[in-house]
């Protein structure tokens, strides 16, 4: 079993590496998608690879693996997803992911590998850059399929996975503004304020406008191979400045992805809570399953969320105050997705390259509703 383990996170590690430097992919812009699903024909041959628009380079990776290396499916996107979680300058995900209120990186992720019908998931993982590929050893060496917090952590170094800081100085400066901006009676100073002291860490000299940066970053990536064998993986640092502890649908099986190797496979990004109670991803592929296109089981979930929404999180006209995309692919190699919102892309690469395509939305950018910009206050 050590051996075995030493080989696992040997090969992880050198492929994850390697990945950092992959950034052949072009971003081939398509023409603007419509609102509507029922005139898109969005197909391909066999492999195909897809992923929210963070994932252009990893997908072309994860293509070029399991078309010129045989790669096995979730090794190859788990390696695509790979290159965003060493990233420093993706403050959505791994190294350098925005943290929470105490200041604390805190990772979630989850894997599917359709062949074998196993899973594995983390939570609220710490000091471990690349949780996809901690979730994938909960797959592997263990009868779980999630594990959480200091547990998730401890099987991680056990496992031989580098500990290391993953609050980068960019991660780090983000949250302090946002501590300065939390309300005028906090104990936190707008260091853009003449008459403020300096922070009790260090100056930081934060660009205008004062405006707070707040992200619900994530990554998802699914793929089929030339046999029909399926995939997927969602991984993420979860909404920025978040109460400790929270978890989103990232790592959350049949949420934030999903995969059914007779059907196909799902994803999300966007706001976790609106997805958690529809089990988004399984719902994606049970209506594929049921005849739908991967774009109509995309925009009929979409549909699903904002009718579980509460109110509160809803304008006059019933439209959510909150992003949210899905992504399906099809054991036949269709390919599709789903906007809250005209304007996202996502990424997609097969036999015409690594390209960015535009989502079918529900609501156009004109009804989109006008949220309040948040800004630092001044003393």
């Amino acid at each position: 079993m050590e051996i075995s383990r030493r080989k696992f996170i040997g090969v992880g590690a050198a492929a994850a590496a390697s990945l950092t430097l992959d950034r052949t992919a072009r971003a081939d812009i398509l023409g603007e998608a419509s609102g509507s699903v029922s005139g898109l024909t969005r197909s391909a041959t066999r492999p195909v690879v897809v992923s929210s628009a963070n994932g252009i380079r990893g997908v072309a990776r994860a293509y070029d693996m399991i078309t010129r290396q045989n790669a096995d499916t979730l090794d190859a996107i788990i390696a695509g997803v790979n290159i965003q979680e060493l990233d420093p300058e993706d403050q959505s995900v791994g190294l350098g992911g925005l943290p929470n209120e105490e200041g604390v990186v805190q990772l979630d992720a989850s894997c599917m590998h359709g062949p074998t019908k196993r899973a594995g998931a983390v939570g609220a993982l710490e000091d471990i850059a690349t949780p996809s590929l901690v979730a994938k050893a909960v797959m592997d060496y263990t009868d779980h399929i999630m594990l959480v917090g200091a547990g998730a952590k401890k099987f991680a170094l056990e496992m031989g996975f580098k500990e290391q800081n993953l609050l980068t100085e960019k991660s780090r400066r983000d949250w302090l503004r946002w501590k300065a901006c939390l309300n005028p009676f906090d104990n936190w100073l707008d260091t853009r304020s003449d008459s403020a002291p300096p922070p009790r860490t260090t100056s930081i000299p934060f660009d205008d406008p004062l405006h707070v940066k707040f992200t619900t970053g994530t990554i998802n990536m699914n793929a089929v191979n030339a046999a029909g064998d399926m995939s997927s993986v969602t991984t993420t640092s979860g909404l920025s400045w978040k109460v400790p502890g929270r978890v989103g649908d990232s790592p959350i099986i049949g949420a934030g992805q999903y995969c059914d190797n007779t059907v196909g496979a799902a994803g999300s990004t966007g706001r976790g809570e609106a997805n958690i109670k529809t089990c988004g991803g399984f719902l994606i592929v049970e209506f594929m399953r049921q005849g739908m296109s991967p774009d109509e089981a995309c925009m009929k979930t979409i549909d699903r969320v904002i009718a579980m929404t509460e109110r509160r999180l809803l304008d006059e006209r019933g439209r959510p105050l909150f992003d949210l995309q899905f992504y399906a692919l099809a054991k036949d190699g269709r390919f599709g997705s789903a906007t809250a919102y005209e304007g996202a892309r996502f990424a997609v690469a097969d036999s015409q390259g690594a390209r960015l395509v535009p989502m079918p939305f529900k609501f156009s950018r004109a009804e989109r509703p006008q949220m309040p910009e948040v800004r630092c206050r001044r003393a």
